[in-house]
Formats: structure tokens, C-alpha cells, sequence
């Protein structure tokens, strides 16, 4: 077995001393939170849209394509963005793109201040937006992976559904901020804008973070991981961890010399290999059928709340997003110790039922449909968490960043058809049938998940991508 008590190279020694615990638990503390801001910006840039939407619509005189175009922007940038910073990520490092991604996004934000407004502002905006898709899909597939591998066994469900909870608040606090700007007269590139502060905070607190010792195995650079591990982690299982993987890695090695081949670098097409095609499915599978219905139930929304006086305003805006925060706070607290298929294959079940009796009873009590879809939006969201969770867990370090860009790129598909399909499904086909699409969904997201989803609990990585994957 490697030692992590191994000589470093003379070029590891100003990384290879050991620091004192108060030392490595700071750095575990600035980690997640500079994780945790990139997912909270994607909500809070999703967010700011709504209250300003109608002064942008009078000041630009703005059509109902216009602005799908503008709202669409940051989905289509998430779409390309993933995939692409995930290949990124793989095969330059962790650190470097962590920092590169956050820069992206503060110049695309920056650039919401100068916004004309002649009749090039769509196009702009669109544009400048899609560019802060891209910079958030790079946040799913370089933080999740960078964050996974210096995270705890025990801690890291925990940690990885934390950015969940970050999205639901960035959704939130951009509607409570957005909404007091604009009652307070506050220009609307002005609010819209408002993202580009945090960008600046984290873009800054990213510079000095250390690069992943998972991926410097995965480029036999083995002695520079050992003096990061020294430095920066505390955990004994992530030690453990870390000499499982070196270990693992050299294995390969040594099966790929005396085979005569070379070990492959991350690529689109290995994922679709016989070794990783069902890490792919499910990954991206399961995050399309949580996502989808979602955005579904999320259009009837407002159609239920307005039957009891709540629809729209602070009560639509940010009530229900208190909800699935709920729901995601209560599977995070729970993930570590209760585990990760039961906090997800029953909920899903549930959901693609819930969904179900509402498309089919169409004479259903108004107070029962709006109990389901509470009930339908709480353990949604519960579920949804381990989106954050699986796809950084179980594919293996060489794969980890494009595996997560790649599931995360897909269920924008998901996203795009909940947000735009299922409104000419519920004008063309009503909405019962509708709804029933969205059951089905969800159904088939149980039946994945009932098939391939593993339990991770407490397992490192090197143990969950090795028995995962063959």
C-alpha cells in the first residue's frame, strides 16, 4: 500500500508539511463556502429576472420571444458550458479552471451594466447571459468533482447537497432584493447587475486554493498529491482514500504495460464505454426525470396557488422555493446516516404517483390538488439533492468532471422541456394529459433508479467508482 507519511519530491516541500488541524478545517470551511456561492449565484441570476421583467419589457420594448430568448440564455450557456468545462476540468486540473469559470462569469456579469438599449439589447442580453450559463455550468462540473475529493466519507453527501440549499437561497434572495430595488425605483440593468458583487468575492477568495490530489493522481503526479493531502485534509478515511486511489491508479498502470496500451484521457465517447455507459445512464438519466417534472408542476403552480389567493408575489416567489428548500434541507441533514437510495428511489415513486392522480382526477378538490403538489414539491426537491450528490460520487477521478458536465448538459433538456414544451401541452392537449406526461417521466426516473442507483454511504471514492464501473 502507498504511505501518506512518503518522502516528498524537493519540489513538494513548501506544500508537504503537516499544518495544524485548526489549519485544515479553515480551508475544508472555504471551500464549501466558495462552492456553495458558485450554486448560489446560479439561482440568484435565474431569480433576479422576475421582478424586474416588466420594467425591462416597457424599456425595450420586449415581446413575449424576447424574452423567452433573454430567460432561455443561461439554460442554453449551462447546456454548452457543462460538457465542455467538465473536459476542461479533466484534463487541465481542478484549480485552475475553479478559477478561469468564476472570472467568466464576473466579466458576463459586469456586462449587464452596459446594456443599450436600442435594438441590439436583446441580442446582448441574450448573449451575455448565455455566458453566465456557461460560467454556472462550469460550476457543476468543476466544484462538484474538486469539492467530492476532499470531502470526508461521512461528510460528503452532506457537503455536496449544502449547494442545493444554495441554489433555493440564491432563487429566494435575488426575488427579495430584486423586488425591493425596483419598489425603490432602482434601474434594471442596476439590479440585474447585482450578481457581479458576489462574482468579484468569490472570483477572489478561489486564488490560492489547492489543486485536487485526485486528479494529480490521475496524472501520476503521486508525490504533489501526498504533500496536498499532508497540508490541507485532516480526515484519516480521506487519507485512506487518497492511498486507495494511488494504489488503484497504479494498477491500471501496470495492466495497461503489460498489455501493451495506454490508459485513456477523459473524452465524451468513454463515457459511453462498456465500463461507464451505465454510470452515464443513470447519472444523466435520473437528473433529467428529477428535473423535468419539476419545472412541469412548477407551471401549475401558480394556477393552484391563485385559487386560494397566493399566487405570484412574495407568496409564489418565495414561499414555494421555501418549500423545496425544505425538502432539500431535510434529505441533507439526513443523507449520511439513513444513506442514498432510500432518500431517493421511494420519493421518486411517490412523485410519479403524486403526479399521476392530478392529471387523471380531474374533478379532484381544490384543497387536494394543492396538498399534492405541496407534497409533490417538498419530496421533489428532496430527492432532486442527490443530482448533486450521485454524479459527483461515482464516476472515477479521470471522469469525474465531464461525467458530471455531461449529466448536468443533459438535464437541461429536461429544464428546456418543462419550461417551454409544457405550456403548449397544457394550451393544445389540456392539462390532465399534461400531467400525466410528467408522471411518466417521473415513473421512468423510479424505475432507473430502482435499477442502478448504488449506495455510496460512507465509501470512498476509489471504492465506489471501482465496483460501479465494472
Amino acid at each position: 500500500m502507498s504511505q501518506i507519511t512518503g518522502a516528498p519530491t524537493p519540489s513538494d516541500t513548501s506544500v508537504s508539511q503537516e499544518t495544524t488541524a485548526r489549519f485544515k478545517r479553515r480551508f475544508m470551511v472555504r471551500l464549501v463556502a466558495v462552492f456553495i456561492g458558485g450554486m448560489f449565484l446560479d439561482g440568484y441570476i435565474l431569480g433576479i429576472i422576475g421582478p424586474v421583467t416588466g420594467l425591462m419589457r416597457s424599456d425595450l420594448k420586449l415581446d413575449e420571444l424576447s424574452l423567452g430568448m433573454i430567460a432561455a440564455g443561461p439554460l442554453l450557456g449551462i447546456f454548452v458550458g457543462s460538457p465542455l468545462a467538465g473536459w476542461a476540468t479533466d484534463k487541465f486540473g481542478r484549480k485552475p479552471m475553479f478559477l478561469v469559470d468564476m472570472g467568466l462569469f464576473l466579466l458576463a456579469s459586469a456586462a449587464q451594466f452596459f446594456v443599450t438599449s436600442g435594438d441590439g439589447a436583446v441580442i446582448q442580453l441574450a448573449v451575455i447571459r448565455f455566458f453566465m450559463g456557461v460560467a454556472i455550468g462550469g460550476e457543476y462540473s468543476i466544484g462538484g468533482p474538486l469539492l467530492s475529493e476532499f470531502s470526508p466519507p461521512k461528510l460528503r453527501g452532506r457537503l455536496l447537497g449544502l449547494t442545493l440549499i444554495a441554489w433555493y437561497i440564491g432563487f429566494m434572495v435575488a426575488f427579495i432584493v430584486g423586488t425591493l430595488m425596483h419598489d425603490a425605483g432602482t434601474p434594471w440593468r442596476v439590479v440585474i447587475g447585482t450578481s457581479t458583487v458576489l462574482a468579484l468575492v468569490l472570483f477572489v477568495a478561489r486564488f490560492g486554493l489547492p489543486e485536487s490530489p485526485s486528479w494529480l493522481i490521475t496524472k501520476g503526479r503521486r508525490e504533489e498529491a501526498l504533500a496536498i493531502t499532508r497540508r490541507y485534509i485532516a480526515s484519516p478515511e480521506m487519507r485512506d482514500s487518497i492511498t486507495e486511489e494511488i494504489d488503484l491508479r497504479m494498477l491500471q498502470e501496470a495492466e495497461a504495460a503489460k498489455n501493451k496500451t495506454k490508459i485513456k484521457g477523459a473524452s465524451i465517447g468513454m463515457l459511453f464505454s462498456r465500463q461507464y455507459w451505465r454510470t452515464t445512464l443513470f447519472t444523466s438519466g435520473f437528473w433529467f426525470c428529477a428535473v423535468t417534472p419539476y419545472f412541469a408542476i412548477a407551471t401549475f403552480a401558480d394556477d393552484v396557488l391563485n385559487q386560494f389567493g397566493f399566487g405570484g408575489g412574495w407568496a409564489g416567489g418565495v414561499g414555494l422555493s421555501a418549500l423545496a428548500a425544505a425538502g432539500v434541507t431535510t434529505t441533507v441533514l439526513l443523507i449520511d446516516k439513513l444513506g442514498r437510495r432510500i432518500l431517493t428511489v421511494p420519493g421518486q415513486w411517490l412523485c410519479a404517483g403524486i403526479l399521476l392522480v392530478i392529471g387523471v382526477w380531474a374533478n379532484a378538490p381544490s384543497i387536494l390538488v394543492l396538498v399534492l403538489f405541496l407534497a409533490f414539491s417538498f419530496f421533489n426537491a428532496g430527492y432532486t439533492t442527490m443530482t448533486q450528490v450521485y454524479p459527483a460520487e461515482v464516476f472515477p477521478g479521470e471522469l469525474r468532471g465531464i461525467g458530471m458536465g455531461f449529466s448536468a448538459a443533459f438535464s437541461r433538456i429536461g429544464a428546456a422541456l418543462g419550461t417551454f414544451a409544457l405550456p403548449w401541452a397544457i394550451s393544445n392537449f389540456g392539462m390532465g394529459p399534461s400531467m400525466v406526461v410528467a408522471a411518466v417521466v417521473a415513473l421512468l426516473g423510479a424505475i432507473l433508479s430502482q435499477w442502478l442507483a448504488p449506495e455510496t454511504k460512507g465509501r470512498t471514492l476509489a471504492e465506489i467508482s471501482e465496483n460501479f464501473s465494472h
